[in-house]
């Protein structure tokens, strides 16, 4: 497989790109989701990224597209017009099943679209696939018994991280220009960091979701892409009121697609957020991030949180326990036996948990790391910090015991992400770009964290990173996949 031929070229186009080439009459729809199409037929027998393919579809909304773009009928080109979107299973689709990667689901089939469905397809998007999930979406890794391993294509003996591992693989593949995620503990952020792409966790309501978990202040709805001028048309898209989300904000924020320098802004660096063992590359990358924004201009100052693990469980195991745990456990009763190893392990944790903690022992907790943040946050424009504590998760392993790569021991999994604590601070918009690429074989990434529904202000940095750290995926850097 060759990811240097014309038909890749197409492939790994940028959405803003491939919309320019759309104005222009220089590139058509229905050319653009061919050599889509045709990426996937190549990648998919290794990488595993789709659960369902919507090729033929696809292909005929194109040639609408196309129609539009050449001013037939009177219509005009929408945001998203043409572009091919992968969509994660989970985001239901009127008419479709609706599993979350779980055989206990299997024969279910959606009534409505999701809000973000919604929104892309009156955009003019074009959902050609859909994307893969670990079961329930509860895992920092994409494998099930009812899909199989997801592989990252820039290492094959990787995931690309989870739960919107699908997501991340497909656009790393180059089979899909943008993807839609979601995130309640990393699962936007994860597989953005693994797979060197961009990952935008919009703070709590900027994007509606599905009841009854739209009401978890821990999750949201996002978009993914391989770069972040692509994110920002995304989440133009996604964002704004839902009746159907009671907590979704208005009005409706537009986030501008032009942003000043970073020269002369305050940046907080964090490198362990208090609880962390980093990993050296990581801590390497991290601080070639600082590094380029202080050459740019910006004051980057380090400082460190006073977070605990112990602190940062008992908020999460207060939080899942009580909502999203309590739905898997009331699953597991019923189903084990048809559930995997991983989320009969999860229900059993939330079943302790939820002896042991409190709802309101996880709000005491919960609410002082959120005022250490903002204390800690208050002179600063913005915080960077690591996405991840270690370059990569090995695929197909349910990460039950610890975390061993190569002969080595990484301790526990639940510390290979430094993702939870900004949903325990859900508030706060945080955009994951790239920050480099490890021995491992793989990207890395940098979280970049706003101040309360300050999302202007992470993309702003986010632009500068992309500049100043070059990362595109250019012929000669692409998955060998």
């Amino acid at each position: 497989m060759n990811p240097n031929d014309a038909g890749a070229d197409l492939a790994y186009l940028s959405a803003t790109e491939a919309r320019r080439l759309f104005d222009a009459r220089e590139l058509s729809p229905v050319e653009l989701m061919r050599a889509v199409i045709d990426r996937a037929e190549q990648t998919e027998p290794v990488v595993n990224a789709f659960t369902e393919q919507l090729y033929d579809e696809a292909l005929d909304q194109a040639r609408h597209a196309e129609d539009r773009f050449l001013g037939k009928g009177g219509l005009t080109p929408r945001p998203l017009e043409g572009i091919p979107v992968a969509t994660k299973e989970k985001h239901a689709i009127a008419g479709r099943s609706l599993t979350e990667g779980s055989l206990v689901n299997v024969g279910n089939t959606a009534t409505e679209n999701a809000p973000v469905i919604d929104r892309i397809l009156d955009a003019g998007g074009i959902i050609h696939a859909r994307t893969a999930t670990p079961e329930f979406s509860i895992a920092t890794f994409t494998h099930s018994r009812l899909w199989g391993v997801t592989r990252n294509p820039w290492n094959p003996d990787f995931t690309p991280g989870g739960s919107s591992g699908g997501a991340g693989a497909a656009l790393a593949a180059g089979t899909a220009l943008l993807a839609s995620a979601s995130d309640i503990g990393g699962s936007t952020r994860i597989p953005a960091a693994f797979t060197g792409t961009v990952g935008y966790k919009a703070p709590y309501g900027r994007i509606p979701g599905v009841a009854p978990l739209s009401a978890d202040h821990y999750r949201g709805d996002g978009p993914m892409a391989r770069t972040v001028d692509d994110c920002v048309t995304f989440a133009n898209v996604l964002a704004g009121p839902d009746p159907r989300d009671h907590v979704s904000l208005r009005p409706k924020l537009v986030l501008p697609t032009e942003y000043d320098a970073v020269a002369g802004m305050r940046i907080a660096l964090c490198l362990r957020l208090g609880a962390y063992d980093v990993h050296p590359e990581i801590e390497a990358h991290t601080r070639a991030v600082a590094r380029a924004l202080t050459d740019a201009g910006a004051i980057v100052e380090e400082i460190e949180l006073p977070w605990t693990k112990d602190d940062l469980l008992i908020s999460v195991a207060a939080h899942f326990s009580t909502i999203f745990g309590a739905m898997v456990r009331e699953i597991e009763a019923e189903h084990r036996d048809r559930m995997s190893p991983y989320a009969a392990a999860f229900a059993d944790t939330m079943a302790v948990a939820g002896e042991q903690v409190t709802y309101v022992d996880g709000l005491r907790v919960e609410t002082r790391l959120q005022r250490e943040l903002a204390e800690a946050m208050a002179p600063f424009d913005a915080l960077i910090c690591p996405t991840t504590a270690v370059p990569g998760l090995p695929a197909g392993d349910d990460l039950l015991g610890r975390l061993v790569v190569n002969g080595e021991d990484h301790g526990e999994p639940l510390w290979a992400a430094m993702t939870l604590p900004f949903n325990i601070s859900n508030r706060c918009p945080v955009l994951n770009v790239p920050s480099g690429h490890s021995s491992w074989g793989l990207p890395t990434g940098v979280q970049i964290v706003g101040h309360t529904y300050d999302d202007p202000t992470v993309f702003r940095i986010g632009k500068a990173v992309e500049q100043l750290r070059t990362w595109a995926y250019t012929p000669n850097h692409r998955p060998t996949v």
